[in-house]
C-alpha cells in the first residue's frame, strides 16, 4: 500500500500507473433532521446520515434517487427550501413526496418511508414488496380504495425497476467484479460496482503500462492503487489472479478491519459475471482505441499545421475572464494523445495585472506558470512540459507572452500560436498568429481547424466557470470571514446584534462585548482588523 502511494504521488515512468483518481458519489440519507433528505454526496463524509455507495457515476446515483421518490417517496428539497414551504410543491402533486414540508405526513410515517427506503438500498426490496403487498390489501380490505390503489402504484414501480436489473447473482453481496483485456500493448479495466446485490453501475480504467507487462502484474498493481483511498468491499472478483494476491488480503484486512476476499471463478454464474465484465471491457478497449488513433491523425495535422517534427505530446491552451476587470482569472486547459487531461488543468487568480489590461493578465499568468514550472522538479522537454502553448487572443498577447517566455529563456523549448476569431467573431474564420511567419487562416471544413476551435473554446468554458465561482464567492462572503477566530457562531451574533457588517465595523469594543460569546479580546482583534 505503501508502494502504490509513492506510485501515485512521483509517478515514475517505469511502473504500472493508474491515472484516472476521481472520487465516487454516494447517496445520503441524512440523519440530523426530522424529516431526512435523500440527496447525492461526493467527497469527505462529514454530514451526519447513512450512506449508500460507491456509485460508478452522478448518474446512476441519479437514477436510484429517481427510484426512491417514485416507490418510497422521499424528500429532495434543501433544508432551507423545506422550512419555507407554506404549500406541496410539484413533486408532491406528480407523486414523488409525501409533502412532510407542510404537515401532509406524520414524522413516525415518514420515518417508516425511510425505512424502507433504507432496507431497498441494503438489498431486502422483496421483503419491502411484501409489506407494500400485506400495506395494499389491508386497506382494500377496510375499503380505503385510494390508499390501495397508491400502494399498488407503488409496487408497480418496484416491480418494473426490478424487472429491469439484468445482472442479478445470487449470493453476491457487497463486491467489486474486475476484468482485464489487452490489445495492441494496451489494456483496459473494467469494473462493476455491486452493493447489497445491486448493481451500481461501472467504470473502465486505462492504466500506464510497459507492453511486455503480464495481466496479473497489472491487475495487481491496479486494485493496490484503485483502494489506496476508497473502501474496499467484502469480495473483489478478478478475471485474472493478481500477483501478490495473499499480501493485497492483509493488506486490505489492516486498512478495513475486516477480511476481504479476492477470487477468480473458473465456473458457475460468477464465471458468466465475469465473462460479461470482460466483453464490457473489450467493447471499452475497442472505443479507446479508435478514440486515440483519430486524436493521433489530428495532432499529426497539427503538427503539420505548425511545423512541429514530431505530434504534440502535450498542448497547454490559456485563456482569461473578467468583468470590468473584477474578479479577474487566468485558466489553463491542457490536451495530448488520450484527449483532454483534466487533472492537468490549473486556475490562478490574477492580482498583478491592471483592471482590463488583457496583455498583462496573459503576461501575468504564463509568467507564473513557467516561474513555477522552472524553480520546481520540471524540466525542459519533460512529460509536463508544453510542445505547443496556445493563447487566446491575436497580435498583442502574442507580443506579450513572447516578452515573457524570453525573459525566462525558453521561448525556443516550445511553439508559440495565438488563435483569434475574425472581424464579426464567426467561428471557422480563425486567425493564426506565430513569431517569425504572417499571419494565417484555415478552410472551414478544416477538421484540424475545429479540433483546435474545440481546445480554444474548453479554455474559454474553464475560465469563466472559475471566474463566475470566485464572483459568486464573493458576493456571498463577509468582512468578517477575515477575522481569524470569529467562525459561524460568532460571525451570526455579531450580524444579529448588530445588522451589518458595516455597523460591526463602526462598532467600538465595549459594544462588541456585549454580544453573546464575544470576549473583550476578541472584540479587539475585531476592532483592530477594521481599524
Amino acid at each position: 500500500m505503501l508502494e502504490s502511494n509513492l506510485i501515485k504521488k512521483l509517478k515514475p515512468r517505469y511502473n504500472i500507473l493508474l491515472r484516472d483518481d476521481k472520487s465516487f458519489p454516494y447517496i445520503l440519507i441524512t440523519g440530523n433532521h426530522d424529516f431526512p433528505l435523500v440527496t447525492k454526496h461526493r467527497g469527505a463524509k462529514k454530514p451526519k446520515g447513512q450512506y449508500f455507495g460507491p456509485f460508478a457515476g452522478a448518474g446512476d446515483v441519479n437514477r436510484t434517487i429517481a427510484i426512491l421518490q417514485r416507490v418510497f417517496l422521499l424528500r429532495n428539497c434543501s433544508d432551507n427550501v423545506f422550512a419555507n414551504r407554506s404549500r406541496p410543491c410539484l413533486q408532491y402533486h406528480i407523486k414523488r413526496c409525501t409533502a412532510p414540508c407542510v404537515g401532509k405526513v406524520t414524522q413516525g410515517e415518514y420515518a417508516a418511508q425511510v425505512a424502507e427506503a433504507q432496507d431497498y438500498l441494503e438489498g431486502k426490496s422483496k421483503a419491502v414488496q411484501t409489506r407494500m403487498s400485506k400495506a395494499m390489501q389491508k386497506a382494500s380490505d377496510d375499503q380505503d380504495y385510494e390508499r390501495a390503489a397508491h400502494f399498488r402504484d407503488r409496487i408497480r414501480a418496484l416491480t418494473s425497476i426490478q424487472a429491469r436489473q439484468d445482472i442479478n447473482i445470487e449470493g453476491l453481496g457487497n463486491a467489486d467484479v474486475i476484468a482485464l483485456v489487452q490489445k495492441g500493448g494496451r489494456s483496459c479495466v473494467q469494473v462493476f460496482f455491486f452493493r447489497a446485490g445491486r448493481n451500481y453501475g461501472n467504470r473502465a480504467y486505462f492504466p500506464r503500462h510497459d507492453q511486455e507487462d503480464a495481466p496479473e502484474a497489472i491487475l495487481s498493481a491496479f486494485i493496490a492503487q484503485f483502494y489506496e483511498n476508497k473502501p474496499v468491499p467484502q469480495e473483489v472478483v478478478s478475471s485474472h489472479v493478481p500477483e501478490e494476491r495473499a499480501l493485497l488480503e492483509e493488506a486490505f484486512l489492516d486498512k478495513m478491519k475486516y477480511k476481504v476476499n479476492i477470487t477468480t471463478p473458473s465456473r458457475g454464474k460468477r464465471k458468466r459475471l465475469v465473462e460479461f465484465v470482460l466483453k464490457n471491457a473489450q467493447g471499452a478497449l475497442a472505443r479507446d482505441m479508435t478514440e486515440r488513433a483519430s486524436e493521433a491523425v489530428l495532432l499529426q495535422g497539427v503538427a503539420d499545421l505548425f511545423g512541429l517534427d514530431e505530434p504534440p505530446r502535450r498542448i497547454e491552451v490559456y485563456d482569461n475572464s473578467h468583468i470590468s476587470g473584477t474578479n479577474m482569472v487566468g485558466g489553463m486547459i491542457v490536451a495530448g494523445p488520450e484527449g483532454l487531461m483534466k487533472n492537468a488543468y490549473r486556475k490562478l487568480n490574477i492580482k498583478r495585472a491592471e483592471a482590463a489590461d488583457d496583455y498583462g493578465m496573459m503576461r501575468e499568468v504564463l509568467g507564473r506558470r513557467f516561474k513555477k514550472a522552472l524553480e520546481g522538479d520540471a524540466h525542459i522537454g519533460g512529460e509536463d512540459w508544453p510542445d505547443i502553448v496556445l493563447i487566446d487572443g491575436g497580435k498583442g498577447q502574442l507580443s506579450a507572452v513572447t516578452e515573457v517566455l524570453e525573459e525566462y529563456g525558453i521561448l525556443d523549448t516550445l511553439t508559440l500560436v495565438a488563435i483569434a476569431k475574425g472581424e464579426d467573431r464567426d467561428a471557422g474564420r480563425e486567425t493564426f498568429f506565430m513569431n517569425g511567419r504572417a499571419p494565417f487562416q484555415r478552410p472551414v471544413s478544416d477538421p484540424v481547424l475545429y479540433y483546435l476551435q474545440r481546445l480554444r473554446d474548453e479554455a474559454h468554458r474553464f475560465a469563466i466557470g472559475t471566474h463566475r465561482a470566485r464572483r459568486t464567492k464573493q458576493i456571498t462572503s463577509s468582512p468578517l470571514d477575515e477575522i481569524a477566530g470569529i467562525g459561524p457562531k460568532r460571525k451570526k451574533a455579531l450580524l444579529h446584534h448588530f445588522g451589518s457588517a458595516k455597523a460591526i465595523a463602526q462598532a467600538g469594543v465595549e459594544d462588541m462585548e456585549k454580544v453573546e460569546g464575544i470576549s473583550r479580546a476578541v472584540a479587539q482583534k475585531i476592532y483592530d482588523h477594521f481599524h
